[in-house]
C-alpha cells in the first residue's frame, strides 16, 4: 500500500523549505503528489526533484574561461559569493547580464563559462583593456601570434636582457597611439605588460602614461593560447563597449542582472590605488555611482555592488552604510593582497550590496 508524507516532512527530507515543497507540487513536479484539504500530501517514496532555480540557468558543456589578465581587486576569490546572488526565483528568469565596469573580468568569465545569458554586455572606461577584449573577440588569431613571438623573445633572456625589453615595450606602449591600424600591436602590448609588470598592477601618470615597474616572475605565461581561443568564441555574442558605466542604461532594463564592481574607497590614505586612469574616482563619483544604482534599481534590474568596507580601519565609517541603507549590505571575508608589506595583508572585509 502506497504510503504518504506531509510537505513539512518532505522539507525535511530533502533539506528544502516546506514553501519550496509547496511551490514544486503546485508546479506538477512531484509524483503522485496530491491537495487533501488545505494541505499537500506526497508519497513517501518520492524522490526530490532537480531544482530549476539553478539549473535554467546552467550551460551543458563549455570551455572553462579564466581572465587574459591579472586584476589588481578582481573578485576571483569572491565568486561563491557572488554566484548566490544570481536570481532563484521560481517565476522570473534573467535573460541579460550587464558588467559596466569589467576589469579584468572574473565574475564575467565564471558567468560566461557556466550561466547561459541571452544577451550580455560589458563595457569599461578604460580604452586600452577594451581594445584588448576585442581583438580576442575579432583577430584573436593575429593576436596569439604576436604574443607568441614576445614570449619566445622575454623567457629566455637575463634579468638584464628582460628589463631592457620590457621598458622598451612599456614605451612602445606610451607612444603608440591606439586607432584602428595599431590596435593589434597595442592589445598584445597591453597584454605583455599585464603578465610581466609588478603585481598585475595598472596604474597610470597625470598624462596617462602606463609607470609601472616590470615584476620578478621566473616562466611568466604571455600567450595562453588556449583560453584565447575559448575567450573568442565566448564572446562572440557579447557586447564591448568602451565608456562610462552610465551608458549600460540603454540596455539595463527588469531582465538584467548588473555586477559593478567600481574602484574602490580606499581603506587609507596610502592605499589610494585609483589610479586606474588620468581621473580620480572619489567620493563624488561614489555618490553619482548610488544615484545610478537607484535608476536602475527602479528600471526592475537585479543589481549588485562590491566595494570595500570603510569599517576595516574605522568601525565608525558609515560611509557605505547610509549611501545604501535601502539596499541590503553583506560583509564578506576576504583578502587584501596588494600591499607591498607582509604583515599589512591579510583578512578585510568587502561589502555585497544588492536589492
Amino acid at each position: 500500500m502506497l504510503s504518504f508524507i506531509s510537505a513539512k516532512e518532505a522539507a525535511e527530507k530533502w533539506n528544502i523549505s516546506q514553501r519550496r515543497v509547496s511551490i514544486l507540487c503546485n508546479e506538477h513536479r512531484i509524483d503522485g503528489a496530491m491537495m487533501v484539504g488545505n494541505m499537500w500530501i506526497i508519497p513517501s517514496s518520492a524522490v526530490k526533484p532537480v531544482d530549476k532555480r539553478t539549473v535554467r540557468y546552467e550551460k551543458k558543456q563549455t570551455a572553462p574561461l579564466k581572465p587574459f589578465v591579472k586584476w589588481v581587486g578582481g573578485k576571483g576569490q569572491l565568486i561563491s559569493e557572488l554566484e548566490k546572488m544570481l536570481p532563484d526565483g521560481s517565476n522570473k528568469v534573467l535573460t541579460k547580464y550587464c558588467e559596466p565596469m569589467v576589469g579584468g573580468g572574473a565574475l564575467f568569465f565564471n558567468i560566461l563559462s557556466k550561466y547561459d545569458f541571452e544577451q550580455l554586455y560589458i563595457s569599461d572606461i578604460n580604452a586600452e583593456l577594451i581594445n584588448a577584449y576585442q581583438m580576442i573577440k575579432i583577430n584573436v588569431d593575429s593576436l596569439i601570434k604576436k604574443l607568441q613571438e614576445m614570449q619566445m623573445l622575454f623567457c629566455p633572456m637575463d634579468e638584464n636582457g628582460r628589463k631592457f625589453y620590457y621598458y622598451s615595450i612599456r614605451d612602445k606602449f606610451n607612444n603608440t597611439q591606439l586607432c584602428e591600424a595599431t590596435a593589434i600591436e597595442k592589445a598584445a602590448y597591453f597584454i605583455f605588460l599585464n603578465k610581466t609588470c609588478f603585481n598585475g598592477l595598472y596604474r597610470v601618470n597625470r598624462k596617462g602614461q602606463f609607470n609601472v615597474p616590470m615584476g620578478a616572475y621566473k616562466n611568466p605565461m604571455i600567450c595562453d593560447e588556449e583560453n584565447l581561443r575559448n575567450i573568442s568564441n565566448a564572446l562572440q555574442n557579447v557586447t564591448i563597449v568602451c565608456g562610462d558605466y552610465s551608458l549600460s542604461k540603454q540596455f539595463i532594463d527588469n531582465d538584467t542582472f548588473v555586477y559593478l564592481d567600481p574602484p574602490y574607497r580606499p581603506l587609507s590614505e596610502t592605499s589610494a590605488f585609483t589610479a586606474y586612469n588620468s581621473e580620480t574616482f572619489d567620493d563624488n563619483e561614489q555618490f553619482r555611482l548610488a544615484k545610478f544604482i537607484n535608476e536602475i534599481n527602479a528600471s526592475g534590474a537585479k543589481v549588485v555592488l562590491s566595494n570595500s568596507d570603510p569599517k576595516n580601519v574605522n568601525p565608525e565609517d558609515t560611509f557605505f552604510d547610509e549611501l545604501y541603507k535601502k539596499y541590503r549590505i553583506k560583509r564578506i571575508s576576504a583578502t587584501r593582497m596588494i600591499n607591498s608589506k607582509a604583515d599589512k595583508r591579510g583578512k578585510i572585509n568587502e561589502l555585497l550590496i544588492c536589492n
